[in-house]
């Protein structure tokens, strides 16, 4: 079964072709991140705009790079919440279109359930039930994956999400976006001792807190200016990254240890990080249970996860109609 999925929550219009939820087909990825760069940060009009122009080519280029057609197609996935409303919309009208026109079924995924089936591109063999930390630009949570289609949520951040810490903290220490990136590649000559950051205290055992510490390490940069003495970017870059690679991999194996899980993983954009994996990969060892960590490529916003889990999303019976509206929140255990 092959399932066409379209993505556009943010600053990326992509659009996949997977067979039966495992298999790698095609995989477009059209950016703004470049021109969202000179602002520091994603500008939701400006992501809007650039779906619009990029969506139809990169669908068709998504087409012809797995050497099929819309005919071939046996499903239109596409992410409905959760993400900037005016992106969202985009990726929701082209798809109810194309699958109206086309006949097709019509998938609606959750965003964050499509970061969890990246996983199963990169793993094949990897079935629920698992527990998994989903951190990105606007997420983070450390879910018990029950089984394709069901979660349950463990612990959540109570402010902001760990991608927004890397990229607010990117910002402050003057490192260009995205900030997780530019944060990690600072922090390689960097001491990750030599600047004393908290540990936030937060209600709800596997819940985080980040403002806390990104307001720390902007209260640093401040007074070293009041002083007038410089930041060493490298020495605080890679003080924050430990502090919030450490705090994550500490609730994640928490929730495993308590749960007894035997199968880790991470998903979302900040997955890529690598010291995070690799504090999680000691961790779970320790455990005796095994991480499954994503691709790269798959970390980041992509067609090729929702693909992967519209097909889950379709062989369960979830298909939507031309009412199907795109949503800015939603929870991952909706039901």
């Amino acid at each position: 079964m092959i399932i066409l999925g379209i993505e556009s929550t943010c600053d990326e219009t992509a659009a996949s072709l997977v067979e039966d939820g495992r298999h790698l087909l095609s995989n477009v990825i059209s950016t703004s991140v470049k021109e969202q760069a000179l602002y520091g940060g994603v500008v939701p009009e400006i992501a809007s705009r650039r779906h619009c122009e990029f969506i139809s080519a990169t669908v068709k280029k998504a087409l012809l790079d797995a050497g099929k057609t819309i005919d071939d197609v046996d499903a239109v996935a596409v992410t409905f919440a959760p993400g900037l409303i005016g992106a969202v919309l985009v990726g929701v009208n082209f798809a109810k279109g194309l699958a109206y026109s086309a006949g097709k079924p019509l998938v609606p995924v959750h965003h964050l359930r499509g970061h969890i089936a990246a996983l199963y591109l990169t793993h094949p063999e990897l079935k629920p039930p698992f527990l998994c930390l989903v951190a990105s630009g606007g997420h983070s949570h450390i879910v018990e994956v029950q089984d394709y289609t069901h979660y349950h949520i463990l612990g959540h951040t109570v402010d902001d999400a760990a991608g927004e810490a890397f990229d607010k903290v990117a910002r402050t220490l003057g490192l260009p976006y995205p900030g997780g990136p530019s944060v990690a590649n600072a922090a390689k000559t960097g001491d990750p001792k030599a600047y004393r950051l908290p540990v936030p205290h937060v209600e709800g055992r596997y819940n985080v807190s980040f403002s806390g510490l990104k307001t720390a390490v902007l209260n640093e940069v401040n007074q070293a200016q009041m002083k007038g003495t410089d930041i060493n970017v490298p020495d605080l870059a890679a003080s924050f990254q430990e502090r919030i690679a450490g705090i994550l991999a500490e609730k994640l194996l928490l929730a495993a240890a308590d749960t007894g899980a035997k199968q880790v993983c991470l998903a979302g954009g900040v997955a890529a990080n690598g010291r995070l994996r690799q504090l999680v990969n000691d961790g779970a060892q320790k455990l005796g249970a095994r991480v499954y960590l994503p691709e790269l490529k798959f970390c980041g916003d992509n067609g090729a996860m929702i693909a992967a889990q519209g097909y889950y999303q379709y062989i369960a019976g979830h298909t939507a109609g031309l009412e199907l509206n795109g949503l800015p929140t939603l929870p991952i255990d909706y039901e």
